[in-house]
């Protein structure tokens, strides 16, 4: 190597000691440049209103890039390593929560697929889209475990279970990042919202959670101990304060537990404006100290506050920002950048075929199917729908394909979206006789609108009655009081069951409804979720029985508001015959797991390896599933662990494994869980400190309960 050489600029030198060379060669300024993300582009997002940069610092670390043509990306990009003074390349960041161009379904509808692998793949394609438009880095997955479905950012997760969100973030992490992060079609993924942002008081957006040690460790963490362990190369701060002390600010999770313990060694991205909201969290009096708190406690880079571009070279200064610190942070925005391979690689070349390509099409469409829950299929029988001659599509959101691609839409084109009605259409015209009223819109309607419904059902054989939730209804700042459906949709839903006609009820929603009153207005109830591009073609599969529905929720539906929060796995009551509501049910409308098939499996009895073990020893349970019906099906079984007795008390019932099968009619297929007791059957305490007792323990899966003992 020649003594001229320069090390950063080199691919063949190992990535620290390339860092190490930059680094010796910055500014302060440069170095602080490194730490600020600005915008690119058209802002898309009506919340983060704020500038649109036309003329940005060659210096910059990042951007968000607003905008899917490679050429305004390529030109920023030639600024950054022509016209800086070092040629560090800009990383462009973009929020493709479900979908780049190609929309798939929303978060929360993909975990109830239970199809890890599908999921992994369509993110692969997400990011193959993403990265040949000019992005590179995804602030995705969202891994918040949410609990009340009040909070409009439920959809962006994978629901109320731990473990549900550890599987299937670590899965997007794959997908995105794939073999070589390095690659044309990779991108970098960002775990949010570091930490807890789902127990919002009350689902309120933006708020104080109170979270106790205890349940950081126990329910918060874990899907973020997963994602950093898939190889997650950044994570977003949260704009929660978390029991005082606010998650862009909070030295204990962002540096203690993450790069501390965890050994992280990507970044930390504030959410938007998150580091100056610290002023109105009261945790900072100005700007200024809120950039130096969250500096200090381990957030890297500033997403759109403008408090460490103004004041962190001035705290540096003033000795309250040790270099050290400063030239840390730096690295870790570097050695990301690096593993990208941009500093190789800064511009993006053309690829005019990059969006909805016939495999990433297939893959929403399968997802969008097998994230479809059959909520009701009544004794009538009427799904799925054979040899009808007469259908009406009646419904706000039939002909909808706003509501169907949902918030966060990244890229999406309505027009390439496939509406319930089109798909309807495609499926069973000319064969049977379609006809449409709008009835209502979603949330208001008149007489002449009931009434033009109320004739078309009358004609109908069967009504499809598609309802639901407008695209911004759910997503962020979508907070609502009541989960249940707007008075017009429930007033047409009663005009249209008092004809009599039997009723299937499609459901669009970024979250779980309030059901009460609409579930005896229907023979029929599927959640479709809001299931993007191929949303009405997989609709039309499942009600024509195509696809036979594989779909368990991953949250709870309540039964009216007023039960909120209820989820599957919370911990024993004091008195368990007694605290119940007195004037409804306690239990839930359609629990946690729950999704019917068109046809039935039966579980056989649990084998078990060994019922006593001991510490370092490994348990398998085995259960046969037999396909007792007369389609083909596919059945995710979910195997759940119960400690009774333990030091610290747990919940009734802990997901901790599921797996997911096609079994043919009368095909018998066995399904297995292997124990590792350190993995299983420990829990952390309030420290994260993991905790592994002998005793008794109960495995669940389907109707039967298996008990082991370790000794």
């Amino acid at each position: 190597m020649k003594p001229s050489t320069v090390l950063y600029k080199d691919a063949s030198v190992p990535v620290e000691i390339r860092i190490d060379d930059l680094l010796s060669r910055m500014t302060t300024h440069e170095k602080v440049m490194q730490l600020n993300q600005y915008t690119l582009g058209n802002n898309n997002n009506e919340n983060n209103v704020g500038e649109v940069a036309g003329e940005l610092p060659a210096e910059l670390g990042s951007v968000i890039y607003y905008n899917d043509n490679p050429d305004l990306r390529n030109a920023y990009q030639r600024r950054c390593m022509e016209e800086s003074r070092l040629g560090i390349p800009c990383i462009f960041g973009y929020d493709m929560i479900h979908g780049f161009r190609t929309i798939y379904p929303i978060s929360l509808g993909q975990a109830c697929s239970w199809n890890v692998p599908l999921v992994e793949r369509m993110t692969s394609y997400a990011a193959a889209e993403g990265r040949m438009s000019g992005i590179d880095w995804t602030f995705s997955p969202m891994i918040d475990v949410a609990r009340d479905p009040r909070w409009g950012r439920v959809s962006e997760g994978y629901g109320e279970d731990p473990y549900a969100n550890a599987a299937f973030c670590a899965a997007t992490v794959r997908g995105y990042q794939g073999k070589s992060l390095a690659d044309s079609t990779t991108i970098a993924a960002c775990l949010k919202h570091y930490v807890a942002y789902g127990a919002s008081e009350a689902g309120r957006d933006y708020v104080y959670t109170e979270v106790s040690p205890q349940t950081l460790w126990d329910t918060y963490l874990p899907p973020y101990k997963a994602g950093v362990d898939a190889g997650a190369l950044t994570l977003m701060s949260s704009f929660n304060d978390i029991s005082g002390i606010p998650g862009s600010a909070n030295y204990y999770t962002l540096t203690e537990i993450l790069k501390n313990r965890w050994k992280h060694k990507g970044f930390v991205v504030s959410d938007w404006g998150s580091i100056e909201q610290l002023v109105n969290q009261g945790n900072a009096a100005d700007k200024k100290e809120a950039g130096l708190r969250a500096f200090n406690s381990g957030l890297e880079m500033d997403m759109m506050s403008h408090a460490y571009d103004k004041y962190l070279e001035e705290l540096i200064d003033e000795g309250k920002v040790d270099s050290v610190l400063l030239d840390e942070s730096v690295r870790r925005v570097l050695r990301v950048k690096m593993l990208l391979g941009l500093f190789e690689k800064p511009y993006t070349g053309n690829h005019p075929d990059r969006f909805m390509r016939p495999d990433a099409l297939s893959a929403a469409r399968q997802l969008a199917a097998e994230s479809m829950v059959l909520l009701k299929n009544d004794s009538t029988g009427i799904l799925p729908l054979d040899g009808v001659g007469r259908i009406a599509v009646i419904g706000p959101v039939a002909k909808s394909s706003a509501s169907l691609q949902g918030s966060w839409n990244g890229r999406g084109v309505y027009d390439e979206t496939v509406t319930l009605y089109q798909g309807i259409l495609d499926r069973f015209a000319p064969e049977a006789e379609i006809r449409f009223a709008k009835g209502s819109d979603l949330d208001k309607t008149t007489e002449v609108e009931l009434a033009q419904a109320v004739d078309t059902a009358c004609w109908a054989d069967v009504v499809i009655l598609c309802l639901g939730e407008e695209r911004r209804w759910s997503g962020e700042n979508a907070s609502r009081s009541t989960i249940a459906l707007p008075e017009a949709q429930l007033q047409l839903a009663e005009k249209i069951a008092a004809t009599g006609k039997p009723v299937v009820m499609l459901l669009s929603s970024g979250r779980p409804l309030d059901l009460s009153q609409m579930e005896p207005l229907a023979n029929a109830i599927i959640e479709v979720w809001q299931p993007g591009t191929a949303g009405g073609a997989a609709a039309a599969d499942i009600l024509s029985g195509d696809v036979n529905p594989s779909g368990k929720l991953a949250m709870t539906f309540p039964r009216s508001t007023g039960q909120i929060p209820i989820y599957y796995n919370r911990r024993g009551s004091a008195r368990r015959h007694q605290g119940f509501y007195q004037d409804i049910p306690s239990t839930p409308l359609y629990p946690f797991g729950h999704g019917l098939s068109y046809t039935t499996f039966a579980y056989g009895e649990p084998s078990v390896s060994s019922s006593t073990f001991r510490k370092g020893e490994k348990v398998t349970v085995t259960v046969p599933v037999t396909n007792t019906g007369s389609r083909a099906g596919a059945e995710a079984v979910l195997w759940f662990i119960s400690d009774p007795a333990a030091s610290i008390t747990r919940p009734l019932m802990e997901l901790k494994h599921f797996e997911k099968r096609e079994l043919k009619p009368g095909e018998t297929t066995t399904f297995k869980f292997v124990i590792d007791p350190m993995k299983h059957l420990s829990f952390p305490d309030a420290d994260g400190n993991i905790i592994l007792e002998p005793g008794d323990f109960k495995i669940i899966v389907g109707p039967h309960t298996v008990n082991i003992v370790m000794e």
